[in-house]
């Protein structure tokens, strides 16, 4: 049974500290902006990063690294992305690393490090050596982590369950930040998922891709994709329960709580989107394959005229079948429904009799559902985004100003 653990996080599993520090990264005085995530014995490495062509040397040095399938932590700030810098900006994020491994005396190998903030700027340096060594580590700094590598996040978004495991308790937490530039294909966001379960490394890893790809991978703010996308699992064994594999009878069990973590996570961006409102959820059903179902959802949460509707309150379900139309997955118009809130207004295409009153009045809650029903096959899929606001519009017109 999957128990929700109230202001759960990061250092909520067993062998996880944390902590944080302002160091002058971010132009918030005082504002927590270098963070280190550590588990006290050696973990299961799981990562998924962006796919983006121009990537962080940031990302590209926890890529090389998490080929290893272990590691000890991460190393992460907020207030420069590190990206587009030059050559220099490896160098940097190497250093970096190494001056979190030595608070610990570990391999710097075995640290990973993201950055998260404006595109273009470096890593300052003089700062993250002056402040690195003065950051407080323990079982409580899991909040104080999930705060740090926030940009334009409104507040912090972090998650923890339990499940048991033949009568052993296992704990699964995470931390995500991102509000803006949210459209992953993972592979500005970033994601961390520790759990004390004892699983098989490549199980783990097969794991987290199957909960990114049905999360993170299922939200869209505003159709743009970071430089710097990355989640990182890690699974320290440290619970003490029998090996989950991917041939034992708990790996479903063990997926089903990743996924959730992922999940409940990956809405806590949407529903912090820059300037947003509304969040949207979107399940199509009845598609020919699960890869035509997520298509046609997210296809439907990414599109600008959806978000506008939605914002504007508008029951235009045009838009919806245009946005349909345009993902490419099967279909047959004649076959199609769609519901708002449960209200069926489109049925084998075509608009059927409702409440006209009912359907705007749906359309002003903080979370609108549309629910289609392609009825070619049995596969689902659900995806999550939110309205286009002015706010968004206004906000990043100014963005470096």
């Amino acid at each position: 049974m999957l128990e929700l653990i109230q202001n759960g996080g990061v250092t909520t599993p067993k062998g996880y500290i944390a902590g944080a520090i302002s160091a002058g990264l971010k132009s918030e005085i005082g504002a927590l902006d270098l963070a280190i995530l550590y588990s006290e014995k050696e973990a299961d490495l799981a990562s998924v990063f962006t796919t983006n062509k121009i990537e962080s040397p940031s990302v590209t040095l926890s890529r090389k690294r998490s080929t290893d399938l272990k590691a000890h932590g991460v190393v992460v700030n907020s207030g420069c992305a590190n990206c587009s810098v030059g050559s220099h900006g490896f160098t940097d994020a190497q250093e970096m690393t190494s001056l979190a491994a030595n608070i610990f005396n570990i391999n710097p190998e075995k640290m990973l490090i993201c950055s998260t903030g404006k595109i273009g700027v470096e890593l300052p340096m003089a700062l993250i050596r002056q402040n690195i060594n003065n950051i407080v580590l323990n079982e409580e700094g899991g909040e104080d982590f999930s705060k740090a590598i926030m940009t334009t996040d409104t507040y912090n978004k972090q998650f923890a369950v339990t499940i048991e495991i033949d009568e052993v308790k296992v704990t699964i937490g995470g931390a995500a930040k991102g509000s803006g530039m949210i459209h992953p294909d993972m592979a500005t966001m970033l994601g961390f998922i520790t759990t004390d379960a004892n699983v098989e490394g490549r199980f783990f890893q097969e794991s987290l891709k199957k909960a990114v790809d049905i999360s993170f991978n299922m939200i869209d703010v505003d159709g743009d994709q970071s430089t710097n996308d990355t989640v990182l699992g890690f699974a320290n064994g440290v619970s003490g329960n029998v090996n989950i594999s991917k041939d034992s009878i708990y790996a479903e069990q063990f997926q089903e709580a990743l996924n959730y973590v992922c999940i409940e996570l990956a809405k806590s961006l949407v529903i912090d989107g820059e300037g947003a409102q509304t969040l949207i959820e979107v399940e199509v059903q009845g598609a020919k394959s699960f890869e035509d179902a997520a298509k046609a959802s997210r296809g439907i949460a990414s599109s600008n005229l959806v978000k506008a509707m939605v914002h504007g309150k508008d029951p235009n379900w045009g838009r919806i079948m245009m946005a349909l139309g345009k993902t490419g997955s099967e279909m047959v118009e004649d076959k199609i429904d769609i519901f708002i809130n449960d209200i069926h207004i489109v049925h084998e295409g075509k608009a059927i009799p409702y409440f006209n009153e009912a359907v705007l009045g749906a359309m002003k809650s903080e979370k609108v559902i549309f629910k289609i029903s392609l009825n070619v096959g049995e596969s689902k899929a659900t995806a999550w985004g939110c309205d286009l606001t002015e706010e968004y519009v206004i906000f990043n017109s100014a963005y470096t100003t």
